[in-house]
């Protein structure tokens, strides 16, 4: 059996420097993330048996007694900041320097009359968050039917941007139907470009593979797109957390197995489960 490990897969940039920035607090009393710093339960949990926290929301924020409170990778919108600081937390900010870059177009152009069109899921944090940088109301468009039925009021500009980790082909559909309306748009292809070679990999190594194993936690939304990705090219492809997730026996017959993983699983689950189709 051939095994064969995605170049990409693993911590971006972002995100590696989030999950530093929380363990060197580690030891600091009274230190909390705002949200769990990645979607990774294992990362979570190791963390919390580290002694940092999770606040989930801001009611969770006022009940408690103000400390140090770290922003995770995904960014939070501007109230947030500006009601924990009020409530005398003493804030850290680990949002992706990708992520800020949008809060700021997002900001300006709405600021200057623009009306806002995200592409991304509405219910992501990272969208909660670039939603709450915008003047006036946003429009989030994930799918055909919302960019066919998208209307612009008074013959606003129109700005695009996209979630960091959406499917860059997806992206590129989406736009070109609002193109088709006429409006005045300026598009910014806010997707990392860790993202783009990380599906562009993953798709091609899902073409030559029997079988495909995607790592990531289960409310990653990057891992979820390579997962959709892989399965696309790949009929075999499984989504896993951990090793305790994959059935080995699967792939005793498969001549080529593939392996990628989502920008928030730590290496050493990568590892191990390398280490051990191999076996």
């Amino acid at each position: 059996m051939e095994v064969i490990l995605a170049k990409t897969a693993g911590f971006c940039f972002g995100v590696k420097r989030a999950v530093d920035m929380v363990y060197n607090q580690i030891g600091a009393e009274n230190t909390y993330t705002f949200g769990p710093i990645i979607h990774n339960e294992e990362v979570v949990e190791d963390l919390k048996s580290k002694g940092i926290g999770v606040i989930h929301s801001m009611e969770e924020a006022k009940s408690r007694k103000p400390g140090t409170i770290i922003m995770r990778s995904h960014g939070a919108a501007r109230k947030v900041y500006e009601e924990l600081e009020s409530l005398g937390w003493n804030i850290i900010d680990a949002t992706c320097p990708f992520v800020k870059k949008i809060h700021r177009i997002v900001e300006k152009e709405s600021q200057n009359g623009a009306q806002i069109v995200i592409i991304g899921n509405e219910n992501h944090p990272e969208v909660e968050g670039i939603m709450g940088w915008c003047e006036s109301r946003p429009v989030v468009i994930d799918t055909t039917e919302k960019a066919f039925d998208f209307e612009c009021e008074n013959n606003k500009k129109v700005c695009i941007v996209s979630q960091t980790t959406f499917n860059y082909k997806k992206f590129q559909e989406l736009v070109e139907i609002i193109a088709e309306k006429g409006y005045d748009i300026d598009v910014r292809n806010t997707i990392c470009n860790a993202t783009e070679e990380r599906q562009t990999e993953a798709r091609m190594l899902a073409q030559k593979a029997d079988a495909m194993i995607v790592i990531g936690g289960k409310n990653s939304s990057n891992t979820q797109k390579l997962f959709e990705i892989c399965k696309d090219e790949c009929e075999n492809t499984y989504y896993i957390q951990t090793l305790r997730d994959l059935d080995l026996n699967k792939f005793s017959c498969a001549g080529c197995v593939g392996i990628t993983a989502g920008a928030s699983t730590p290496n050493n689950i990568i590892q191990e489960v390398h280490t051990n189709v191999r076996i």
